[in-house]
């Protein structure tokens, strides 16, 4: 058992994540150093709630994502990777320090300060001689604190408008670590009109969760011609590196904070919320076309990124770097509070495993709406922690069943999801009689996970993160009509 407080780094000594030549051959890969011992640059191409599996990678029959696609043809595409949190600065805060999102503290709800003296891989490349940069959203939203030289700059690294100015401003011989964060496809969907006019609306596969409405197969044309704009935004710098010679040198990751904006997507344990795209290429070191099924978490990124530039982790992290021979076969998930959407400021904590045949999820204080207070209370609206679209006024309005009770309807204590039979996650099967025996094996995995990491809901009911404060802003504006 650990006693330590949320938000203290380093919980637990399980291992860290040693740079390891010989793992890296046993797994495919050779040696990440050249013959010129060049560290290798480390581009990070960030979508904001783009989930899986919308790539034409992954089987999507609409979107097109020719970089994604190129990305998983001369490297490596990961078919079950997922964020840890479906929640964006947790999720963030996830990615910069390898840490699921309970041992960072305050970080797991959405505006929730991060402990600058936790290490973030950004911070240790910097210190290894690497020039950092950010280009658009990196750890957001919330409010960042001054770093160490009294700076108060993203976590991500300093701001550049572009590659070329990022590029302009590295010094002679540097290797660089870049954060591109865009800010699509993000709601509203109003970008990337050019690419939606393109889509075949005939060919949308609408999830279960949803009806087959006009305002639903708006709002996902709408999504995917972001998704196809950032797509092309991030195909436009790989030519740029290209052209620079950099680009065989160049460790890509192209991936996303977590999934959708659509009802029963972002700030849920579904799939939908939290299963994102996931490709990596590095030439001569990453055997090209492989096709991963194992699952990956956005919190192996920092310990891959440490290993590739040839830095031991500082210490214990929950990722595994993705260079490794480790082959994780399942996936733990939570979340606790997003948006301030409760009276009372209260979160919607959930623990949870996804397995490659189950998804069980717990939800710790079922008697709250799972989406957010049927008024408006602080945040976004009435269900606020499902944001604003065509598709949610219209679940408000009709009330069509079952998806109305689907997205906003209150929860039992526990769901069980047969994902052979039910991919869409659609009927809980927790209270069945003949499923209690995998109902109980998931869930001592699930509290034997929380007792290892830590977890201060281990030791029962805590009120830590309904306390911390939110500073999100209060919603202004009006729900679409």
């Amino acid at each position: 058992m650990m006693d330590r407080r949320p938000g203290e780094q380093l919980l637990a000594k399980r291992g860290a994540c040693a740079l390891s030549r010989r793992s890296l051959l046993a797994a495919g890969f050779p040696a990440i150093l050249s013959a010129q011992n060049r560290k290798p640059n480390i581009l990070l191409l960030l979508g904001d709630n783009w989930a899986a599996p919308h790539a034409s990678a992954l089987g999507d029959p609409v979107v097109k994502t020719p970089t994604f696609d190129r990305l998983a043809r001369e490297g490596v595409v990961f078919t079950h990777a997922f964020a840890p949190n479906p929640s964006c600065s947790p999720s963030r805060s996830s990615l910069l320090t390898g840490q699921t999102t309970h041992r960072l503290g305050a970080a797991a709800n959405l505006y929730g300060p991060l402990d600058p003296n936790i290490p973030r891989y950004p911070a240790l490349l910097e210190d290894a001689g690497y020039f950092l940069g950010l280009i658009g959203k990196g750890w957001a939203p919330g409010t960042v604190p001054p770093d160490r030289n009294g700076r108060t700059r993203n976590f991500a690294g300093d701001s550049f408008p572009d590659l070329n100015a990022f590029l302009a401003a590295r010094p002679e011989g540097k290797p660089f670590c870049l954060w591109f964060g865009s800010h699509d496809p993000h709601v509203p969907w109003d970008r990337g009109q050019s690419f939606k006019k393109n889509l075949d609306a005939r060919r949308l596969r609408i999830p279960r969760n949803l009806p087959d409405d006009p305002s639903v197969r708006g709002d996902m044309l709408g999504y995917y011609g972001e998704v196809a704009q950032f797509d092309h935004e991030c195909g436009e710098m790989l030519e740029i590196l290209r052209q620079r010679g950099e680009l065989d040198n160049t460790l890509i990751v192209m991936t996303s904070d977590n999934g959708w904006q659509l009802p029963r997507g972002l700030a849920n344990c579904y799939d939908l919320g939290v299963r994102i795209p996931l490709a990596m290429r590095f030439p001569d070191r990453i055997r090209k076309g492989q096709v991963r099924r194992d699952y990956a978490s956005i919190y192996d990124l920092a310990p891959t990124f440490l290993e590739a530039a040839g830095i031991a982790a500082p210490g214990p992290m929950d990722g595994r770097s993705l260079f490794s021979s480790f082959r994780r076969k399942e996936i733990f998930l939570e979340r606790e509070r997003h948006a301030n959407v409760r009276k009372g400021n209260l979160s919607y904590p959930i623990r949870g495993i996804r397995t490659e045949d189950f998804l069980y999820l717990r939800n710790l204080d079922p008697d709250r709406w799972p989406a957010g207070d049927p008024e408006f209370y602080w945040a976004v609206g009435p269900y606020g922690d499902v944001d604003d679209s065509q598709s949610k006024q219209y679940l408000m309005r009709a009330k069509p069943q079952p998806y109305f009770d689907l997205t906003f309807a209150k929860r039992p204590a526990e769901e069980l999801f047969d994902l052979r039979k039910d991919p869409d996650q659609i009927t809980n099967l927790a209270a069945q009689p003949s499923m209690q025996a995998t109902r109980q094996k998931l869930a001592a995995r699930v509290d034997a996970w929380m007792r290892e990491t830590g977890d201060p809901r281990a030791k029962g009911p805590t009120s830590f993160w309904d306390d911390v404060p939110y500073t999100g802003p209060k919603f202004q504006g009006k729900p679409l009509d």
